[in-house]
């Protein structure tokens, strides 16, 4: 895999190098299946796995992209951002001079299934709060972020997916989660996890919200509000993006001025993450 410069307003595009350079754009209209994880098709031609790169260049304010890849598939890596993160603030990051478009919400809108919701609210910059509840050993768990902080690489990056070891087998004869292993996934067993340490006590809440920022980049801009959500999950996550761009009057497009874009990027360099917090690739 390899990600390329794109030009001002171009989003973040998949391309099939091994179909003819193929093209997918990840937005919500070519959203494929989603069971575990979220793939994307357009004619026919499937990218899965998206949400975690997706994750990781929203999170570090990557607005612009070309991701190259030779299989339909994205490698899971260690389960987690990190390694994109890492990778991103190696090459450098480059503020463009166009001003940057988010969809900045002015009503709620929600979706509701049982037990499980999902919602955004107006409110300053892009913060998420999530809560989950999964059997014994995670239980309950829930936390908030403001990625208007510039703690994304930090504080969510790094938190890994994880399964249980007693849904193994069945997962692998629906033909899901054949690259799982101990390396790029925490396995949890009746005691807790079998390949720990945890990174974080509450890694698992914060895994739902890097899966649930991944998924909201198919808005196709960066959210301008408050997300909350509980229980939710890849297919909720993907619902309400539908939900949100199908209502035109909950939201309005906004936009981030040049200026403050470049002032960001100064304040990164001096702190030293060598990141802007407004840019595109």
């Amino acid at each position: 895999m390899r990600l390329l410069p794109a030009a001002a307003g171009s989003g973040i595009v998949f391309r099939r190098t091994d179909l003819d350079n193929f093209e997918i754009p990840a937005i919500g209209r070519n959203v494929a299946k989603v069971s575990y994880a979220t793939s994307l098709m357009r004619q026919g031609v499937l990218i899965s796995t998206t949400e975690h790169l997706l994750s990781a260049l929203i999170g570090m304010g990557v607005d612009n992209v070309i991701v190259e890849l030779d299989n339909l598939e994205l490698p899971i890596l260690d389960g987690s951002a990190l390694p994109y993160v890492e990778a991103f603030e190696q090459v450098g990051i480059r503020t463009q001079r166009r001003r940057r478009e988010t969809i900045r919400v002015l009503r709620a809108v929600e979706v509701r299934e049982g037990n499980k919701f999902i919602g955004v609210y107006p409110g300053s910059g892009y913060r998420i709060s999530y809560a989950i509840d999964f059997p014994a050993p995670i239980g309950q768990q829930k936390t908030c972020v403001d990625l208007a902080a510039e703690t994304y690489g930090t504080a969510i990056a790094p938190a890994r997916t994880f399964g249980y070891k007693a849904d193994e087998q069945k997962l692998r004869d629906m033909g899901l989660i054949r690259g799982a292993s101990l390396e790029n996934a925490i396995i949890l067993g009746a005691r807790g996890p079998m390949n720990g340490p945890l990174r974080f006590n509450d890694e698992f809440v914060r895994h739902k919200v890097l899966d649930l920022i991944g998924d909201l980049a198919l808005a196709g801009r960066r959210i301008e509000g408050h997300v909350v959500a509980e229980r939710a999950g890849h297919a909720m996550h993907t619902a309400f993006v539908a939900r949100l761009l199908k209502d035109r009057s909950a939201w309005e497009l906004a936009h981030v001025p040049v200026e403050e874009a470049a002032a960001a990027e100064e304040e990164s360099r001096a702190s030293g993450t060598g990141v802007p917090a407004f840019a595109g690739v």
